[in-house]
């Protein structure tokens, strides 16, 4: 497939900024992008060139701009805050999607939507594959399969990629705010009894640029493979980084304890690229050689 013009949506966020990244350089991390992408006209957007809760506005941009695919970067993820404030969660996190599905459908346009292992009930240590049942236990994980189902309802041409503990060369993210923390503070407490696979968003990235080449359409897990838990994740950072800031492992039930008003984590965020695996295949890394050479390679 030859895409002519690309609609990236959110595009000042980690992901945003990294599919831009590797659109101009015409590689990854992981390797060469395909060369159908060397002539795309890519269009990126954020809330003050167009806000995507305005059914209207979309239709109207994305009508005018006759794209071949959009890629939807936004979203409202701060989870704590997604609890506090609900109905902002749900304009972008699942009213967004809806509008950005039926204006792509309006031009038989591709859509690929960005979404979250919080989808899931996060309780099973099996990692888990795109087919798992569904049940959020978060405003975040409910606004966010809320904007899944509207996806997959409203667009015939679509892509739901799930990530998860997602970091990147710009914006908030564990490991800046790590360094940051280890540059300041002699000891950090970090959670020890959450799992989950860290992932390069640049490798998110290239995937999904690799999705867009074909027409298997459906839902999709892209995480880095291998998996951890925050603390152990937390000392490789310092290690890497060359800090000296111990991080001492404590529970999520002392974590809430400490931080009362903090929505629940999911003890378990392990997805199964199974999807990837049997089409396009998975060519993610491990979480721990990304994350090295993420932090050889990036200042921060």
């Amino acid at each position: 497939m030859s895409m002519k013009k690309l609609l990236i949506t959110g595009a000042n966020g980690q992901l945003g900024r990294e599919l831009q990244t590797i659109l101009a350089a015409g590689h990854a991390p992981i390797g060469p992008i395909d060369g159908s992408w060397a002539d795309c006209d890519v269009v990126a957007t954020d809330v003050d060139e167009l806000d995507i809760t305005d059914t209207q506005a979309v239709m109207d941009f994305v009508s005018a701009g006759g794209f071949d695919a959009i890629v939807n970067c936004a979203a409202a993820t701060n989870v704590d805050g997604c609890e506090t404030n609900h109905e902002f969660a749900q304009r972008l996190n699942a009213e967004a999607p809806a509008n950005l599905a039926r204006a792509a459908a309006a031009i038989d346009a591709v859509l690929v939507h960005v979404s979250t292992d919080y989808v899931l009930a996060g309780d099973d240590p099996m990692p888990q594959a795109e087919d798992a049942a569904c049940a959020p236990n978060t405003a975040y994980g409910a606004t966010k399969l809320a904007g899944e189902q509207a996806v997959a309802e409203l667009c015939p041409k679509y892509f739901i990629v799930r990530t998860a503990w997602l970091y990147g060369t710009e914006g908030k993210n564990f490991v800046r705010t790590m360094v940051n923390l280890g540059k300041s503070h002699d000891r950090i407490t970090v959670v020890c009894d959450q799992h989950g696979s860290p992932t390069f968003a640049g490798d998110l990235a290239w995937e999904i640029l690799a999705l867009l080449n074909t027409q298997g359409y459906g839902i999709y897990h892209c995480t880095a493979n291998g998996a951890t838990t925050w603390d152990v994740f937390a000392r490789r950072i310092m290690a890497n980084a060359g800090l000296s800031c111990e991080v001492v492992p404590v529970t999520t039930e002392e974590y809430s304890q400490q931080n009362p008003t903090a929505a629940p984590r999911p003890a378990w965020s392990i997805l199964d690229n199974k999807h990837l695996r049997d089409t396009i295949g998975d060519h993610m890394p491990s979480w721990d050689v990304a994350l090295d050479e993420f932090m050889a390679t990036t200042t921060l």
